[in-house]
């Protein structure tokens, strides 16, 4: 069964969105995370998911992927508020080159889409990858039993419930709120309606939206970090080139990894200690096997 016909047999029976973890075995030693540095956004994004076993390993001939980027922010890719677009674009031709039927491109912005597509980049490196970029569209929005701990119900963007598989590509940045938004706080993208709400108890939300948003693969872009005034910041002393990707299944394990780079502990973060208690998935590094890689 495909995953949007099994997504959508799950809404209209109104049970609960759950999935074993991990979501692909690990028959040939998989290391748990890839981490690959080197001075090119693009072809480190390439090694680490060849190093990780090439994208064949998690997407099939015919699939529909979404690739999810952080789009939020009206701001140029130096200033590191949003996915670099070479990375976006990496993602995208390795998804086509494994069989993809088609790549979609999509985030709901906190500032205009027309602008923030453009301006990040990612709409010309997208569509120079042969994705279809889509700008949110609230007709598109469906109202989802989530049946988190505290989230119990939202508006989600159909796109992301129809895909067969989705592909997580935030980028690793400092937050007023949550003081760091990775990969988790990225499904907040995926949503309409009034999202200040969720402020009201955030760790909480991020932690339900990720077990219900069961992505894939995780690549987290650390190429350029924001280290200060997130989420959008705007001047570039705010940014440190890490020159960095992390690409993992465990979500958990990649924000967690992630953290390393602000020098938090990952149990420091709200919502990785609640994912981490719930099972999500692991935030003690020194329990992984991780592969490292200059380039």
């Amino acid at each position: 069964m495909k995953r949007r016909e099994f997504l959508i047999k799950t809404i209209i029976g109104g049970t609960a969105l759950t999935f074993n973890f991990p979501l692909f075995s690990n028959e040939k030693n998989y290391p748990d995370l890839v981490v690959v540095k080197g001075d090119d956004p693009y072809q480190i994004t390439k090694e680490a998911i060849s190093l990780f076993g090439g994208m064949r390993r998690f997407i099939s001939k015919g699939d529909i992927v979404v690739v999810k980027p952080n789009i939020g922010w009206d701001r140029k890719p130096e200033q590191a508020a949003n996915t670099n677009p070479y990375v976006v674009k990496a993602v995208i031709e390795e998804c086509y080159k494994a069989g993809a039927k088609q790549v979609k491109v999509l985030d709901n912005p906190c500032n205009q889409a027309r602008r923030t597509y453009t301006r990040s980049g990612i709409a010309k490196a997208a569509k120079s990858a042969g994705a279809k970029v889509y700008f949110p569209n609230p007709r598109h929005l469906k109202k989802v039993n989530l049946k988190g701990e505290w989230l119990k119900e939202w508006e989600v963007y159909s796109d992301f419930l129809e895909a067969d598989k989705i592909i997580n590509v935030p980028i690793a940045k400092h937050h007023s709120l949550t003081r760091l938004t990775m990969g988790m706080k990225n499904w907040i993208g995926c949503l309409g309606g009034n999202r200040n709400q969720l402020h009201q108890r955030i760790d909480q939300a991020i932690t339900d939206l990720s077990a219900f948003f069961k992505p894939c693969l995780t690549i987290l872009d650390a190429y350029r970090i924001l280290i200060k005034n997130g989420p959008q910041g705007g001047r570039l002393s705010d940014v440190k080139l890490q020159k960095t990707i992390v690409i993992g299944i465990d979500y958990v394990a990649v924000d967690s990894y992630g953290a390393t780079f602000f020098d938090v502990k990952p149990e420091e973060l709200g919502y990785l200690k609640l994912a981490y208690k719930r099972g999500l998935g692991e935030i003690n590094l020194e329990k992984l096997r991780i592969e490292q890689r200059k380039v």
